[in-house]
Protein backbone atom coordinates (compact mmCIF):
# COMPACT_ATOMS: atom_id res chain seq x y z
CA UNK A 1 0.00 0.00 0.00
CA UNK A 2 2.53 2.18 1.01
CA UNK A 3 4.72 1.66 -1.96
CA UNK A 4 1.52 1.97 -4.35
CA UNK A 5 1.06 5.34 -3.18
CA UNK A 6 4.32 6.13 -3.20
CA UNK A 7 4.27 5.48 -6.87
CA UNK A 8 1.19 7.22 -7.66
CA UNK A 9 2.91 10.63 -5.96
CA UNK A 10 6.19 9.70 -7.92
CA UNK A 11 3.92 9.49 -11.22
CA UNK A 12 2.23 13.23 -10.47
CA UNK A 13 4.99 14.84 -9.74
CA UNK A 14 6.89 13.72 -13.21
CA UNK A 15 3.74 14.50 -15.56
CA UNK A 16 4.34 18.03 -13.66
CA UNK A 17 7.84 17.90 -13.99
CA UNK A 18 9.17 15.52 -16.62
CA UNK A 19 13.01 16.52 -15.21
CA UNK A 20 11.84 15.33 -11.93
CA UNK A 21 12.13 11.43 -13.18
CA UNK A 22 16.11 12.11 -12.46
CA UNK A 23 15.32 12.41 -8.69
CA UNK A 24 12.88 9.68 -7.58
CA UNK A 25 13.84 7.07 -5.53
CA UNK A 26 13.06 3.44 -6.70
CA UNK A 27 10.70 1.46 -4.90
CA UNK A 28 12.84 -1.20 -4.06
CA UNK A 29 15.10 1.21 -2.45
CA UNK A 30 12.41 2.57 0.23
CA UNK A 31 14.02 2.98 3.57
CA UNK A 32 13.91 4.78 7.08
CA UNK A 33 17.60 5.71 7.96
CA UNK A 34 17.95 5.15 11.41
CA UNK A 35 22.07 6.41 11.43
CA UNK A 36 24.71 6.99 9.04
CA UNK A 37 28.28 6.01 9.17
CA UNK A 38 31.56 5.67 7.19
CA UNK A 39 33.19 2.33 7.05
CA UNK A 40 36.52 2.54 5.95
CA UNK A 41 37.56 -1.30 5.94
CA UNK A 42 36.45 -4.93 5.52
CA UNK A 43 37.60 -4.51 9.54
CA UNK A 44 35.48 -1.42 10.43
CA UNK A 45 32.61 -3.54 8.62
CA UNK A 46 33.12 -6.80 10.61
CA UNK A 47 32.66 -4.36 13.95
CA UNK A 48 29.57 -2.80 12.84
CA UNK A 49 28.01 -6.27 12.13
CA UNK A 50 28.97 -6.79 15.63
CA UNK A 51 27.33 -3.70 16.80
CA UNK A 52 24.07 -4.24 14.70
CA UNK A 53 24.28 -8.18 16.51
CA UNK A 54 24.59 -6.27 20.00
CA UNK A 55 21.12 -4.00 19.29
CA UNK A 56 19.05 -7.21 18.70
CA UNK A 57 18.90 -7.77 22.59
CA UNK A 58 18.16 -4.43 23.33
CA UNK A 59 15.35 -3.78 21.00
CA UNK A 60 13.46 -7.07 22.19
CA UNK A 61 13.81 -5.91 25.75
CA UNK A 62 12.69 -2.82 25.03
CA UNK A 63 9.35 -4.06 22.81
CA UNK A 64 8.65 -6.28 25.45
CA UNK A 65 6.63 -8.56 22.90
CA UNK A 66 4.97 -5.56 21.69
CA UNK A 67 5.26 -4.17 17.72
CA UNK A 68 6.49 -0.95 16.53
CA UNK A 69 3.35 0.02 14.31
CA UNK A 70 4.82 2.95 11.93
CA UNK A 71 2.21 4.93 10.26
CA UNK A 72 3.20 7.00 6.92
CA UNK A 73 1.09 10.01 6.33
CA UNK A 74 1.38 13.46 4.71
CA UNK A 75 4.36 14.98 2.55
CA UNK A 76 7.59 16.89 4.18
CA UNK A 77 10.72 18.18 2.42
CA UNK A 78 14.36 19.51 3.56
CA UNK A 79 14.65 22.79 1.79
CA UNK A 80 13.06 21.70 -1.16
CA UNK A 81 15.81 19.62 -2.43
CA UNK A 82 14.27 16.36 -0.94
CA UNK A 83 10.77 15.05 -0.62
CA UNK A 84 9.70 12.56 1.83
CA UNK A 85 6.45 11.11 3.41
CA UNK A 86 6.43 11.96 7.04
CA UNK A 87 5.65 9.33 10.11
CA UNK A 88 2.93 10.24 12.38
CA UNK A 89 4.08 11.44 15.31
CA UNK A 90 2.96 8.80 18.35
CA UNK A 91 4.18 6.43 20.72
CA UNK A 92 5.49 4.26 18.14
CA UNK A 93 7.88 6.99 16.35
CA UNK A 94 8.86 7.66 20.12
CA UNK A 95 10.33 3.91 20.43
CA UNK A 96 11.72 4.11 17.10
CA UNK A 97 13.39 7.31 18.06
CA UNK A 98 15.02 5.62 21.00
CA UNK A 99 15.98 2.77 18.78
CA UNK A 100 17.87 4.85 16.94
CA UNK A 101 19.13 6.73 19.79
CA UNK A 102 20.68 3.76 21.46
CA UNK A 103 22.06 2.64 18.22
CA UNK A 104 24.13 5.12 18.10
CA UNK A 105 25.31 4.73 21.28
CA UNK A 106 26.15 0.84 20.85
CA UNK A 107 28.00 1.54 17.36
CA UNK A 108 29.89 4.79 19.07
CA UNK A 109 30.95 2.16 21.88
CA UNK A 110 32.54 -0.24 19.49
CA UNK A 111 34.65 2.99 17.87
CA UNK A 112 32.40 3.45 14.66
CA UNK A 113 31.39 6.85 14.75
CA UNK A 114 27.49 7.10 13.86
CA UNK A 115 24.71 9.34 13.46
CA UNK A 116 24.58 13.16 13.43
CA UNK A 117 24.73 15.99 16.06
CA UNK A 118 20.95 16.94 14.49
CA UNK A 119 17.87 15.78 16.01
CA UNK A 120 16.99 11.95 14.29
CA UNK A 121 13.49 13.03 11.87
CA UNK A 122 11.89 9.48 10.84
CA UNK A 123 11.20 10.03 7.06
CA UNK A 124 10.65 7.97 4.24
CA UNK A 125 12.61 9.68 1.14
CA UNK A 126 10.66 9.38 -2.47
CA UNK A 127 12.73 11.92 -4.33
CA UNK A 128 15.83 14.22 -4.42
CA UNK A 129 17.54 16.35 -6.25
CA UNK A 130 21.29 14.70 -5.66
CA UNK A 131 20.24 11.59 -7.53
CA UNK A 132 21.39 13.19 -10.23
CA UNK A 133 24.52 16.28 -10.35
CA UNK A 134 22.97 17.09 -13.86
CA UNK A 135 19.86 17.52 -12.78
CA UNK A 136 20.96 19.77 -10.07
CA UNK A 137 22.29 22.21 -12.72
CA UNK A 138 18.56 22.52 -14.07
CA UNK A 139 16.45 22.34 -11.12
CA UNK A 140 17.36 24.46 -8.15
CA UNK A 141 14.19 23.66 -6.06
CA UNK A 142 11.48 21.03 -6.01
CA UNK A 143 8.35 22.88 -6.69
CA UNK A 144 5.96 21.79 -3.34
CA UNK A 145 2.98 22.64 -5.63
CA UNK A 146 4.06 19.71 -7.61
CA UNK A 147 2.42 17.40 -4.84
CA UNK A 148 -0.16 19.39 -3.30
CA UNK A 149 -2.40 16.84 -3.77
CA UNK A 150 -1.01 14.50 -1.34
CA UNK A 151 0.39 17.05 1.47
CA UNK A 152 -2.00 15.11 3.66
CA UNK A 153 -2.15 11.54 2.23
CA UNK A 154 -2.18 8.88 4.25
CA UNK A 155 -0.07 6.02 2.91
CA UNK A 156 -0.08 3.11 5.15
CA UNK A 157 1.29 1.08 7.90
CA UNK A 158 4.08 -0.67 8.10
CA UNK A 159 5.30 -3.22 10.97
CA UNK A 160 8.90 -2.50 11.99
CA UNK A 161 10.42 -6.03 11.51
CA UNK A 162 13.87 -6.07 10.29
CA UNK A 163 16.89 -3.53 10.89
CA UNK A 164 19.93 -3.79 7.84
CA UNK A 165 23.14 -2.23 7.68
CA UNK A 166 23.45 -1.32 4.05
CA UNK A 167 25.90 -0.12 1.65
CA UNK A 168 25.46 3.35 0.09
CA UNK A 169 28.21 2.36 -2.70
CA UNK A 170 27.95 -1.67 -3.28
CA UNK A 171 26.16 -2.92 -5.79
CA UNK A 172 22.35 -3.17 -5.28
CA UNK A 173 20.27 -6.11 -5.13
CA UNK A 174 18.38 -7.10 -8.27
CA UNK A 175 15.33 -5.69 -6.69
CA UNK A 176 16.49 -2.19 -6.00
CA UNK A 177 17.34 -2.67 -2.41
CA UNK A 178 20.37 -1.91 -0.97
CA UNK A 179 23.19 -4.38 -0.67
CA UNK A 180 23.06 -5.26 3.14
CA UNK A 181 26.49 -6.81 5.25
CA UNK A 182 24.25 -8.08 7.98
CA UNK A 183 20.42 -7.75 9.48
CA UNK A 184 18.78 -8.57 12.46
CA UNK A 185 14.70 -9.56 12.73
CA UNK A 186 13.22 -8.16 15.09
CA UNK A 187 9.49 -9.32 16.62
CA UNK A 188 10.87 -12.72 15.02
CA UNK A 189 7.32 -14.74 15.95
CA UNK A 190 5.40 -11.66 14.13
CA UNK A 191 7.80 -11.72 11.24
CA UNK A 192 7.76 -15.24 10.58
CA UNK A 193 3.81 -14.76 9.89
CA UNK A 194 3.69 -13.15 6.60
CA UNK A 195 0.35 -12.21 5.46
CA UNK A 196 -2.28 -13.07 2.56
CA UNK A 197 -0.78 -10.10 0.76
CA UNK A 198 2.73 -11.51 0.94
CA UNK A 199 1.59 -14.80 0.60
CA UNK A 200 0.45 -13.42 -3.02
CA UNK A 201 3.35 -11.66 -3.82
CA UNK A 202 5.89 -14.81 -3.11
CA UNK A 203 3.84 -16.86 -4.87
CA UNK A 204 3.75 -14.69 -7.84
CA UNK A 205 7.63 -13.81 -7.54
CA UNK A 206 8.06 -18.05 -7.52
CA UNK A 207 6.19 -18.45 -10.76
CA UNK A 208 7.45 -15.65 -12.32
CA UNK A 209 11.00 -17.33 -11.86
CA UNK A 210 9.89 -20.84 -12.79
CA UNK A 211 8.73 -19.11 -16.55
CA UNK A 212 11.98 -17.13 -17.05
CA UNK A 213 14.02 -19.83 -16.16
CA UNK A 214 12.06 -22.29 -18.36
CA UNK A 215 12.14 -19.69 -21.13
CA UNK A 216 15.73 -19.18 -20.97
CA UNK A 217 16.49 -23.17 -20.33
CA UNK A 218 14.30 -23.58 -24.01
CA UNK A 219 16.03 -20.61 -25.59
CA UNK A 220 19.52 -21.86 -24.80
CA UNK A 221 18.40 -25.40 -26.07
CA UNK A 222 17.38 -23.97 -29.30
CA UNK A 223 20.13 -21.87 -30.11
CA UNK A 224 22.64 -24.71 -29.24
CA UNK A 225 21.06 -26.95 -31.54
CA UNK A 226 21.11 -23.82 -34.42
CA UNK A 227 24.77 -24.20 -33.45
CA UNK A 228 25.31 -27.59 -34.14
CA UNK A 229 23.40 -27.71 -37.17
CA UNK A 230 25.52 -24.65 -39.21
CA UNK A 231 28.35 -25.85 -37.57
CA UNK A 232 28.69 -23.35 -35.56
CA UNK A 233 30.79 -23.89 -32.09
CA UNK A 234 28.98 -24.22 -28.86
CA UNK A 235 29.45 -22.60 -25.60
CA UNK A 236 32.19 -22.65 -24.11
CA UNK A 237 31.76 -23.66 -20.45
CA UNK A 238 32.59 -20.20 -19.11
CA UNK A 239 29.15 -18.53 -21.27
CA UNK A 240 27.39 -21.25 -20.05
CA UNK A 241 28.46 -20.71 -16.28
CA UNK A 242 27.53 -17.20 -16.93
CA UNK A 243 24.15 -18.18 -17.96
CA UNK A 244 24.00 -20.07 -14.84
CA UNK A 245 24.57 -17.56 -12.72
CA UNK A 246 22.74 -14.86 -14.42
CA UNK A 247 19.33 -17.46 -13.80
CA UNK A 248 20.31 -17.45 -10.05
CA UNK A 249 20.43 -13.56 -9.80
CA UNK A 250 16.71 -13.86 -11.18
Amino acid sequence: QITASVRAVQDAVIQKDQRLSEAMVRSGSLHVTMLVMHLANEKEISIAVGALSDTKDFVEDLLKGKTVDLSFQGIGHFRDEVGFVKLVENDNTTILKEIAETMKKIFQEKGIMAGEERVFKPHLTFMKLSKSPQLRKRVKKIDSRLYEDFKSHYFGDEILHRLDLCSMLKKKQPNGYYYCESSVVVGEKRAAEPDDAELVSLSKRLVENAVLKAVQQYLEETQNKTRQTDGSPLKTEEAVSGSKNENDND
